[in-house]
């Protein structure tokens, strides 16, 4: 409710703003604005392989429009301004029988819907360097980071103060109450599990050296009544030698129920490190993860989970007690004359997780990707990636094989 009057407030503004004076309100709002839209045309394919598998095959094919607004700001000492986030998915291929690839919502009859999609705002206004910004968007924050690995983005509804008005630092503070998940057209509550929530409150603060070579990260989150969470990153880079860097991200993540805990007792630490040495087009990585405490790590449920070290396109290894090695090789083919391929291999074996009637579960991901960017001319910027993986694991029937196809071609409109 509160989300709602203050939008309809700074609606209200832009509105008298606009009509009291146009020319100030169109200079830089329009200047600065820029608006793409993407076509992505998403296939997935998944073959369940063990023996009891309820399916056996999971496919889906879709297209999708993701148009993304970002207007400037007014000028003025109180800039305003808004972004807009239009998504819409039409199913090219899948029905009911290969329904769980993700990409589309289930219709009331149970069958993949034939299309779904929604609009969604969020207004803005600036002053200085502090920023206010109410409605809808895609957060990518580490405690909570909205999922666009399938046919359109996740976006949440909330309220977001940020600044950089404090040189070196950013810092953070807001609300979300509401989610649309990747494949829904809807805005429901926020959960955790079964468990259900009106608010994700949130601080951070981010501070980057004047190099650009170090950035420590201090967030608090809170899931109200059911859980709360805090963070400490730290991501340096070191230039060994013009064609060598170093990069390590470390991060540890604790937490507990909060309030009413309608999820139960929670308690949860996990540590997370990535080390990646790059030796001209080469980038050789390793990945190590350990979930600790009575309890997984937590997130929002739908969410990604991309400040874990270990967190891969299928799997976040985020079980409870599990410990979690990741080896992993990227390769740039620019620097063999092939600018825009690229190529990315990765291992991650996870054991020691703590499951109601598992007491040493393991199991393991292979994943790889190729890339290919278009460099020049009309199809500039056209990109197509192809993901292959293995998923095995040895304390329930969900291993399987497969292959996504995404193909995203994004139109400059202004």
């Amino acid at each position: 409710m509160v989300v709602k009057t203050i939008t309809l407030r700074l609606a209200g503004t832009l509105l008298c703003i606009g009509l009291l004076s146009p020319r100030v309100f169109a200079q830089g709002l329009v200047d600065d604005s820029k608006a793409t839209l993407t076509l992505r045309n998403f296939f997935f394919e998944r073959h369940f392989t063990a023996p009891d598998a309820p399916q056996g095959q999971a496919r889906e094919w879709t297209q999708s429009f993701i148009f993304d607004l970002r207007s400037g700001f007014t000028s003025g000492t109180v800039g305003i301004g808004a972004d807009v986030l239009g998504k819409y998915a039409v199913k090219l291929d899948g029905g009911a029988g290969r329904y769980g690839a993700l990409l589309l919502p289930k219709d009331g009859d149970g069958d993949p819907a034939g299309s779904f999609g929604r609009l969604g705002v969020a207004l803005k206004a600036k002053i200085s360097a502090t920023e206010l910004k109410v409605g809808e968007w895609m957060p990518n924050l580490p405690i909570i980071t909205a999922d666009d690995f399938r046919a359109l983005p996740q976006t949440f509804e909330g309220t977001q103060l940020s600044s950089q008005d404090v040189k070196y630092w950013t810092l953070f503070a807001g609300q979300f109450n509401k989610t649309s998940l990747r494949n829904d057209s809807s805005m429901e509550d926020l959960a955790f599990g079964s468990a259900r929530s009106d608010a994700f409150n949130y601080l951070g603060a981010d501070y980057r050296s004047a190099s650009k070579n170090s950035t420590f990260r201090l967030w608090s989150g809170q899931l109200k009544d059911i859980y709360q969470q805090h963070y400490v990153g730290l991501n340096q880079r070191w230039s060994l030698s013009p064609s060598v860097a170093l990069n390590t991200n470390l991060g540890y993540f604790w937490g507990k129920d909060d309030g009413a805990a309608k999820a139960g007792r929670l308690d949860n630490r996990t540590a997370s490190l990535m080390v990646g040495l790059g030796v001209d087009q080469h980038t050789f990585s390793l990945g190590w993860q350990q979930v600790s405490g009575e309890t997984g790590w937590m997130r929002v449920s739908g969410t990604g989970g991309i400040y874990l070290a270990n967190n891969t396109f299928n799997h976040a290894f985020d079980n409870p007690g599990e410990r979690s090695w990741q080896l992993r090789y990227d390769l740039d083919f620019a620097g063999y004359g092939v600018p825009g391929l690229s190529l990315m291999t990765r291992y991650v074996h996870g054991d020691d997780v703590r499951l109601q009637r598992v007491e040493d579960g393991s199991e393991w991901v292979r994943e790889s990707e190729l890339g290919y960017v278009v460099q020049s001319g009309r199809l500039k910027n056209l990109a197509v990636r192809w993901r292959n993986a293995s998923v095995r694991r040895g304390f329930n029937s969900a291993d399987y094989d497969e292959n996504r196809m995404i193909i995203s071609y994004p139109l400059g409109i202004l």
